[in-house]
């Protein structure tokens, strides 16, 4: 029977999205001494959070250190001692990893792109290591002949983001969030500037609704923020972007992880390795292509040819909240209590500490302790002429 929709239940704060963003936002308002609805559209941690590959490597995703390059350092300078307390409170181990990467060139433009890259950090003083083709294959055994220069980023760490956010998920619910699974929100209910409830389905059904109020709302919704938004005229201009991405066992561990563009591998726990991906824009289509699946193969193989006789475990694809310069959205905009977290694109995971950090302590003291006015909700609404 469907719930009276004219009876909302009622809490301090509602997040709409329960992806590794969304969670970790309302573990730190629950410790906060908040009482914290989640609303996911799905189950909690199934989309985004679930489609990446885990990797914590603000160096290897710039060429030159920026205001974006510090906010992503700053998450990555904090993700020791948050894996520390989510392992603590959740009583799982996420397989973090604090091992290094490598960045391998083959094609004479990729020489130059590292080329580049290792002058441009280096005179920002950060730490990467010329390697010879000799030193890579001593590091990372059966990788191509054909590398002809390469970098070691010992600052980059992985995790297994799967288990983390699902770890992070059950650290909420232990602190007392109360997650609502299959429960797309449909609604912003709006009255004199602020939001006073908003509405939900079960299972997508529009019968079946139910009110929910709170004082505060969090919108970390990824692909889908920008359709609840829009009928308030608030111009988000995201799209999802699909990332396939595929999964090996491998004879032996893979001690690192090796990239050279958008083609990477990362290991995994015992012999397991991700490979990916993928960056189409096809709308809402989330399914895996085997024209996608070919190029993830072929750029790949061409790093590390033992894939091609590794036994295969799995494909799967997600949608990356991509904005249109790339960078988050965060903080508050014309709704006075609804702040922003979302269009992490590429960095969902990397950033999930800081962007708690951050969004907690604007509702919980009123300012955040980094200045995220690059990242305000209202910077793609047009100039009035």
């Amino acid at each position: 029977m469907a719930e009276n929709p004219q009876t909302p239940r009622t809490t301090d704060v509602i997040v709409i999205g329960g992806g590794i963003i969304g969670s970790s936002i309302a573990l730190r308002l629950a410790q906060g001494g908040l009482k914290v609805l989640v609303l996911d559209k799905g189950e909690p941690g199934a989309e985004a959070s679930s489609a990446a590959a885990g990797m914590l490597a603000p160096q290897g995703e710039t060429l030159e250190p920026d205001a974006f390059f510090a906010l992503c350092a700053a998450s990555h300078g904090l993700y020791r001692n948050f894996v520390a307390e989510i392992e603590s409170l959740s009583g799982h181990s996420v397989g973090y990893r604090r091992d290094g990467s490598l960045l391998v060139a083959i094609e004479e433009k990729e020489v130059a792109e590292l080329e580049r890259l290792y002058w441009a950090q280096t005179r920002s003083g950060l730490p990467l290591e010329r390697l010879t083709p000799d030193a890579v294959h001593r590091k990372v055994p059966g990788l191509a002949e054909e590398i002809r220069a390469a970098l070691g980023i010992s600052e980059d760490h992985w995790v297994d983001n799967e288990r983390l956010t699902q770890a992070v998920i059950e650290a909420a619910r232990r602190l007392g969030v109360t997650f609502c699974a299959r429960r797309p929100v449909t609604r912003l209910n709006i009255h004199s500037g602020k939001i006073e409830s908003v509405e939900a389905a079960y299972d997508n059904d529009p019968a079946a609704r139910s009110l929910f109020s709170a004082e505060r709302f969090v919108l970390a919704a990824g692909c889908w923020s920008q359709s609840l938004v829009a009928p308030l005229g608030i111009p988000l201009l995201t799209q999802p972007c699909r990332g396939q991405m595929m999964e090996f066992e491998a004879p032996a561990p893979l001690p690192h992880v090796v990239r050279a563009g958008i083609h990477y591998l990362v290991p995994r726990e015992g012999n397991a390795v991700v490979v990916g991906t993928t960056a189409e824009y096809v709308d809402f289509e989330k399914q895996v292509t085997g024209e996608g699946l070919q190029s993830i193969l072929n750029g790949v193989s061409r790093l590390a040819p033992f894939l091609k006789n590794c036994r295969f475990r799995r494909a799967w694809a997600g949608l990356r909240p991509d904005t249109a310069d790339h960078l988050p959205i965060l903080g508050y905009g014309e709704v006075e209590n609804l702040a922003f977290a979302t269009g992490h694109f590429r960095n969902g995971i990397l950033l999930a500490p800081i962007t708690a950090q951050l969004i907690s302590e604007l509702i919980l003291k009123g300012a955040a302790s980094t200045a995220i006015d690059a990242y305000r909700p209202g910077r793609f609404r047009l100039p009035a002429s």
